[in-house]
């Protein structure tokens, strides 16, 4: 008896970023409002971090209502029908439950139903880890559309006063379209991760913890500052410059640089080590918006693009990094 063959989907050769939408939270928090229970001031906050404000949700405002909000735009703006999105990632570490997942919430809300949707788990680069599997799931012929949102409230997990990382946070979502394209619009990933470190960053207790000891509040955000920063500076710009290499040009060929928004001095230190170019634009949103993890990076691409209109179709390098640690970069076709 004779086989049969196996019905296989083959899509576009090429993908591209058609849109991009934003949501910040409603506050404005400057340095001042956060100092006195880390024992610290305005001006040690900035020299060490470039912060100095962060944008942080009110209560009621949870992360699936920031990536709603964000993803609207972004289908708005990419002129398709909700109903063509045929998958929806969500990068966040910030749901306000371990299941079901924040994207298919989202996909409900904005008419994408019933597209596939589930969360990343990939901290600050998760948004770069959703845009690897966008542009893999198009080409493959999985779906014609994919939005990929990275949303947080990181506000529900910054302790008071803790001087590792809380007052770096805040909260926001942003989010793309992409979509089928005549030409190359997004490189080759170049992504991985370091579990050797998997401490450095993550929750100060586990949930377990917290059940058995619920006085103690829940768990929250905290980092090993010194390790992060030396495998940022080190490690994450040569894998930045794998990106150049794997898409085939160079820093001198970008429009902008837009990586994840950790801390200014990184940013600053990876701009020197790839040779960037003063023509190049530098997202440095960390100053007025903080680090919203997995929202960093659409947040920083979507005010690079309010800012300078005319880099639209000129190339970005992206770069994600963090907890695991994980990290992922590639070259993108601005919107």
């Amino acid at each position: 008896m004779t086989q049969p063959t196996l019905h296989q989907t083959v899509g576009t050769p090429f993908t591209r970023i058609y849109a991009v939408g934003a949501a910040r939270g409603d506050l404005v928090v400057p340095n001042d409002d956060i100092v006195g229970p880390i024992d610290s001031s305005d001006e040690w906050i900035r020299q060490r971090t470039g912060v100095i404000t962060r944008r942080r949700a009110s209560d009621g405002i949870e992360a699936v209502d920031l990536a709603t909000s964000a993803v609207t735009e972004a289908i708005s703006k990419a002129g398709i029908d909700p109903s063509q999105v045929g998958v929806v990632i969500a990068a966040t570490i910030s749901n306000t439950v371990q299941t079901p997942s924040l994207a298919a919430l989202v996909a409900e809300r904005v008419g994408a139903t019933p597209a596939a949707a589930y969360d990343i788990s990939a901290a600050c680069a998760g948004f770069c880890y959703g845009i690897a599997q966008a542009d893999a799931m198009i080409r493959a012929g999985v779906a014609q559309y994919v939005v990929v949102v990275g949303a947080e409230k990181l506000s529900d997990f910054a302790k008071p006063d803790d001087r590792t990382i809380s007052f770096l946070l805040g909260d926001g979502a942003g989010a793309v379209v992409v979509g089928p394209a005549t030409e190359p619009g997004i490189s080759p990933t170049v992504w991985g991760s370091d579990g050797s470190k998997w401490d450095a960053v993550g929750m100060d207790r586990t949930i377990k913890e917290h059940w058995e000891n619920p006085e103690e509040g829940h768990p929250y955000l905290r980092q090993d500052g010194q390790t992060v920063f030396r495998w940022a500076v080190w490690e994450m710009a040569k894998v930045a410059q794998r990106a150049l290499d794997e898409a085939g040009i160079t820093s001198a060929d970008l429009a902008a640089f837009i990586p994840h928004q950790a801390n200014m001095r990184i940013i600053n230190e990876f701009a020197k080590q790839l040779n960037v170019p003063e023509s190049v634009v530098i997202a440095r949103d960390i100053e007025t918006t903080g680090n919203t993890s997995a929202a960093s990076i659409p947040l920083a691409m979507h005010r690079v693009l309010e800012e300078h209109p005319e880099l639209s179709g000129g190339y970005a390098l992206t770069i994600g990094f963090g907890a695991g640690l994980v990290f992922a970069a590639q070259i993108v076709r601005l919107p």
